[in-house]
């Protein structure tokens, strides 16, 4: 949803630093993203450190030129992949492997007028602060926020509060191994939930299977069809997904989860395999209760998440 600033709107600049692409816009304190705010520019492990800052910076600068004369910047949210070190502001992109410790939080600080915050999450925390704002987890206090794309990404809001762990990595579900999967991880992992179930890692599988596409948008073109390999492909990867969200909610009883993302579109099937896992709890009440539902936002989701570490600040812990 978009739409144009009123005098005196109080607007937060919301960043959100992902695998391909960065982007930065203006975003009102009701989650509404303003449309001639809005500027991207790619990243990915291609690209040198000084390229991805200037990637940042061009959209940063372009989006805080939008900015009206009547409307008061109240902060800054940012809104990266993970791991990130809180504390300091740092981030370390798995897929971007030249950022390591990077000081991403004061680059993006010096953009703004001393005394405007900046506050950085990981992107899966801020996703899942937006479902709980604006989409659909509004309602609910035990939430976990799912971004299933280039790669698997999480938050959780547990007893209405966000859950980050002392470094902010809480909530990392893309590197929670699976029983019964053997696929290596970035990470060093075996069997992570990123590994099988993220958009590219299924397209490979697929692949090797004997598919012939090459992108998401091919798999789900070819599972519409009836192919049978992308049918197994997005079976596998839904069923991961399951596996994954059972253990998850079994650890912290949750209500909802919430997953948005790219690929997260395949097929509604994927919910459908994804749900059928976790049914397989029969014995856990409190796990098989968990509903599985598709982000409540637009495309403008992880900028109106990035935007809530600023106008639902009370929800921080």
């Amino acid at each position: 949803m978009t739409t144009t600033a009123t005098p005196s709107t109080p607007l937060a600049l919301a960043v959100d630093l992902g695998g391909t692409k960065v982007e930065a816009a203006l975003v009102t304190d009701e989650g509404v993203v303003l449309a001639p705010s809005r500027h991207r520019s790619p990243t990915g492990p291609q690209r040198t450190s000084e390229e991805l800052q200037a990637a940042v910076d061009e959209v940063v600068t372009a989006a805080l030129a939008a900015l009206p004369a009547d409307a008061t910047l109240v902060g800054v949210g940012i809104g990266s992949a993970g791991p990130v070190d809180e504390e300091h502001g740092l981030v370390s992109p798995l897929n971007m492997p030249v950022w390591r410790g990077y000081p991403l939080r004061d680059r993006v600080a010096a953009h703004v007028p001393d005394g405007v915050p900046v506050t950085l999450r990981m992107d899966g925390l801020a996703i899942t602060l937006a479902e709980h704002w604006v989409g659909a987890a509004q309602g609910s206090d035990h939430v976990m926020g799912m971004i299933v794309s280039t790669g698997v990404g999480g938050g959780l809001i547990l007893h209405g509060r966000t859950v980050s762990g002392p470094t902010g990595n809480a909530g990392h579900i893309g590197h929670v191994e699976c029983g019964g999967f053997d696929d290596p991880c970035a990470c060093g992992g075996t069997g992570c939930l990123e590994a099988v179930a993220s958009g590219p890692k299924t397209v490979a599988w697929a692949r090797r299977q004997g598919f012939a596409g090459t992108t998401g948008e091919e798999l789900s073109a070819a599972y519409a069809a009836g192919d049978e390999i992308a049918i197994a492909a997005v079976r596998r990867s839904g069923r991961a997904l399951g596996q994954a969200i059972a253990a998850a909610t079994s650890l912290v009883d949750l209500e909802v989860v919430a997953i948005g993302g790219g690929f997260s579109h395949v097929t509604p099937d994927l919910f459908t395999f994804a749900r059928e896992a976790v049914a397989e709890r029969v014995e856990f009440g409190f796990v098989t209760k968990v509903r599985i539902v598709p982000t409540g936002l637009s495309q403008d989701g992880p900028l109106i998440g990035a935007a809530a570490l600023v106008h639902r600040a009370d929800v921080l812990r």
